[in-house]
């Protein structure tokens, strides 16, 4: 059974009020890393600002950026944008849940020249080679030189993508990894902007792994068997762990049919036995449950026996 696909609402950028474009994509662009960026004026004002409009987009040499819009009742540009135009430097902390309310608190309009670390919480640290402080309490900050601004519009609300090239950075030694490269997921708690007042925090509940197809070629939708990609059971993803898989490490015929002693299989063929139909439904459900438990091999095996 190939799934029905869903209706869509089509828009025309332009063709509804821009407020209500903005949150059709900053709620469906998401979620998005933070930027906490800590900028310093020519005179020496030192402010703290997020932005979810950003990313990482080259290691080497490694490149950050992230966008500074103006504002959208007035088109005026916001202190970080001033200061990057004055001081080309600038530190990129990275917050995790611990401080997500601290975080938020520096989004407020606070008058050019307040220090937003101070009203919010947060311990300046020297930086190593730029002039803006970083924040102590980050799990990560990275000190950058900016190497471009590029406005990408003159309207209210507009991008100002800010090049940021990184000379040096921070880490916290209890957050790394065990090999000690890479900050431990586990251990971080990152947190992303969604739309509105929402945040989303990765926790060891929301953590999945995806074996990564670079490492390998596996086989792909257009070669799974008809009853497996037609399937009402299986989920896309499902499919797609399946599809994973290289055509060398698949079951051969000799080891489907041996499997049909696993007690599992075992069990279900002799529950259903004179009902083939239910029989194949509950081998499919059986192997469902095998590629969500991380067992693919046993998955495909069963669900290969679905389709005798």
């Amino acid at each position: 059974m190939i799934p029905s696909l869903p209706s869509f609402r089509t828009i025309t950028p332009g063709n509804i009020p821009a407020p209500d474009w903005y949150q059709f994509m900053v709620t469906s662009v998401a979620p998005r890393p933070i930027a906490f960026v800590s900028t310093i004026s020519a005179a020496g004002e030192v402010n703290l600002a997020p932005y979810s409009f950003f990313n990482v987009f080259s290691p080497n040499p490694p490149i950050l950026i992230f966008s500074a819009t103006t504002r959208g009742h007035d088109n005026t540009p916001k202190d970080t944008l001033l200061n990057v135009r004055e001081v080309a430097e600038c530190v990129i902390n990275i917050a995790n849940y611990p401080l997500v309310e601290q975080l938020s608190l520096t989004s407020t309009e606070y008058p050019k020249g307040v220090n937003e670390f101070q009203k919010a919480g947060f311990t300046e640290v020297t930086s190593d080679k730029v002039r803006p402080p970083r924040a102590a309490e980050c799990p990560a900050a990275y000190e950058c030189v900016v190497e471009q601004i590029m406005p990408l519009g003159d309207t209210a609300g507009a991008g100002n993508l800010v090049i940021c090239r990184v000379v040096q950075a921070h880490f916290h030694e209890a957050l790394l990894n065990d090999n000690g490269i890479g900050l431990n997921p586990h251990k971080l708690e990152a947190v992303a902007r969604l739309g509105g007042d929402y945040y989303s925090r990765v926790g060891p509940e929301s953590l999945l792994q995806v074996p990564r197809p670079s490492r390998h070629q596996g086989i792909g939708f257009d070669q799974l068997p008809t009853h497996i990609r037609h399937s009402d059971i299986l989920t896309g993803n499902n499919l797609g762990r399946l599809a994973n898989v290289e055509a060398s490490a698949l079951p051969s015929a000799a080891e489907v049919q041996t499997f049909h002693t696993e007690p599992l299989v075992a069990y279900t063929l002799n529950k259903h036995y004179g009902n083939p139909s239910e029989q194949r439904r509950q081998l499919m459900l059986l192997g469902k449950q095998f590629l969500e438990e991380g067992r693919v091999q046993e998955a495909w095996k069963t669900l290969l026996l679905a389709g005798k």
